[in-house]
Parts: structure tokens; C-alpha cells; sequence
């Protein structure tokens, strides 16, 4: 199969029009620094490159021989998987490659950085910790089948990643021992969120799982119309998720009862970002959605050219 290649651009966008404040601080030794931001999966406040301001200058960029995953940018390295086999790490603001690490299939799972280990899934059906400064392999960890767009979390010692052979997996963060893991109803693509003691995942099952993070025990399950590709988002006691039956859920947290559902035109396959009480969400009916995050109520609605499958991001006030 011939790759596109993938072109890393590390840009300073200006159609934010603002200057950045302090850079948000580093997440605890507990949790990681992931694809988007935090173990909740808020995607709110993420910092921008260190010391830049917006002005739409091209700082540098690197070519892979292949589609890209999702970057992670802890401490102006961005870490990113390729269909080439790799794992990049670049400098966030030259695109210089520091170090690339080839696994022996796809990579589209997003790295998650904690505690100086970057963890990745692969197409190779593992889980892979590698050290982040030498790019040795720390450990990996063999499931039964792809690991696709899940991304790990990384909370209180423990990995967890879902896998395309439908299980739900918690590993030991620093041996890769498994400690427990969970088979839903069919694959896992969504990432899983972790929050005061509950893992939160979709599966293609239909069904937005809540599981005990130490023993993964099920606490409850939410039953779509449709898969589960959304990664959920937890804030305030409430479960943010989306839906490919076009819906986007807000769930008790601590017992699974629907608060509220919004339709959109098309699939939710966009996980949401909550910040400031507003839930921000993109869908394949080609619109950004914020809605209320306590009622569901539209506050509005931007059109864009195409359907919205990537997952905003939320900072110093802009979405």
C-alpha cells in the first residue's frame, strides 16, 4: 500500500489574534500529559509553544513517509506516530528530528508523555513505553489484535489503552505487567478518560463504559444508538461523549443516567473539550458545535467546509 507523506508543520497560527500568558503548568507526577491535555480528557487551556505569539510564521517542518496521528507536546518536544512505522520526536519549535523509533506496523495512536516515558499503540498489535530522552524501549506489551486510534492515559502508575481485539487494557506504567483488562462488546477506538478513580471509554459496541480504574470492574454502561469512536471528556460530575448516531451525550458520571443529548446532522466521531461551562464538538455534518454544558442548549454553531472529525481545543478564550 503506498503512504501519503506526512508533513509536520509547526505553526504559530495567527487567525487566533492573541498573545499567550504564562504557559499552563505541568500536570502532577499522577497523571500524564496526553493528546489532549489531561487524564480527564477536557482539552481545555492548552498551552501554545513556549514564548510565541501568534503570527502565522512557518517555524520549521519535517516530512514522514506516511499519514500522521495526533502530536503531543510536553516541553517544546512534539512526540507523533506515522503510517511510516515510526514514532518522531521533534523539536516543537524547528521540527528538527531528535529521535524516531520504528514499531512494526502503523502507528495512528497519539503518544502520551508521563514521567520521562512516551507510550504508544501501534498496528503491530502492542503497546510500546519508550524512554523519552534515549528512544530505547522501556517495555511493550502484546494485545490480541491492532491497536488503532485509542491512545493511552497514563494515571496513578497504571496505562490503559483499548485495542481493536475489544478489550479495554490497564499495564503496570513501569514494568508493562498487565493488571487487569476488560472485553466489550466489539473493537475500541476511543481513547480512555480517567477521572477520581473511574475509567471512562466508548466501544463499537454502542456503549460508553465506566469501569473501576484500579480492578476494572464495571461501574456502568450507556447504551447508544450506534459505535463509539468519541473519547470521552469528564468534568463537573458529568460525562461528555459523542456518538456515530449523531448525538453528542452528557452522562451522570457516577451512575450512567443521560442529563441530556444534542442532535447534530451527521456522525459524532469528534471528542468533545469542555471549558467555562460550554461544551465545544465537531461533526461529519461539517459544523463546530458549543453547546451548554449543563443543559445541551446550542449557544451556537460555525460551518466549515468539510465534516469535523479532529477535536477542539480550547485556549485563552478561543476554541
Amino acid at each position: 500500500m503506498t503512504m501519503k507523506k506526512g508533513l509536520i508543520c509547526l505553526l504559530i497560527i495567527a487567525i487566533l489574534m492573541f498573545c499567550v500568558p504564562n504557559v499552563v503548568a505541568a500536570p502532577t507526577s499522577n497523571y500524564s500529559t496526553p493528546f489532549y491535555n489531561n487524564a480527564r480528557h477536557t482539552g481545555d487551556h492548552i498551552p501554545m509553544a513556549r514564548g510565541s505569539t501568534p503570527n502565522g510564521t512557518l517555524n520549521g517542518n519535517y516530512v514522514t513517509e506516511g499519514n500522521l496521528a495526533s502530536p503531543t507536546t510536553p516541553n517544546g518536544i512534539a512526540y507523533i506516530g506515522s503510517y511510516d512505522h515510526n514514532v518522531y520526536a521533534l523539536n516543537a519549535d524547528t521540527g528538527t528530528k531528535i529521535w524516531t523509533y520504528t514499531t512494526g506496523s502503523w502507528v495512528f495512536s497519539s503518544p502520551t508523555v508521563a514521567n520521562g516515558i512516551v507510550y504508544v499503540g501501534s498496528s503491530d498489535h502492542k503497546v510500546y513505553a519508550l524512554n523519552a530522552r534515549t528512544w530505547t524501549k522501556v517495555w511493550s506489551y502484546a494485545t490480541g489484535a491492532r491497536i488503532m486510534m485509542s491512545s493511552p492515559t497514563v494515571a496513578n502508575g497504571i496505562a490503559y489503552v483499548g485495542s481493536i481485539d475489544n478489550n479495554v487494557y490497564a499495564l503496570n506504567a513501569t514494568t508493562g505487567t498487565k493488571v487487569w483488562s476488560y472485553a466489550t462488546g466489539d473493537t475500541v477506538r476511543s481513547s480512555p478518560t480517567v477521572g477520581n478513580g473511574v475509567l471512562y471509554i466508548g466501544s463499537d459496541d454502542g456503549n460508553v463504559y465506566a469501569l473501576n480504574a484500579n480492578t476494572g470492574t464495571k461501574v456502568w454502561n450507556y447504551t447508544t444508538k450506534n459505535m463509539v469512536w468519541s473519547s470521552p471528556a469528564v468534568a463537573n460530575g458529568i460525562v461528555y461523549v459523542g456518538s456515530v448516531d449523531c448525538n453528542v451525550y452528557a452522562l451522570n458520571a457516577t451512575n450512567g443516567a443521560k442529563v441530556w443529548n444534542y442532535t447534530t446532522g451527521d456522525r459524532v466521531w469528534s471528542s468533545p473539550a469542555v471549558a467555562n461551562g460550554i461544551v465545544y464538538v465537531g461533526s461529519d455534518d461539517h459544523n463546530v458545535y458549543a453547546l451548554n454544558a449543563n443543559t445541551g442548549t446550542k449557544m451556537w454553531s460555525y460551518k466549515t467546509g468539510d465534516m469535523v472529525r479532529s477535536s477542539p481545543t480550547v485556549a485563552n478564550g478561543f476554541g
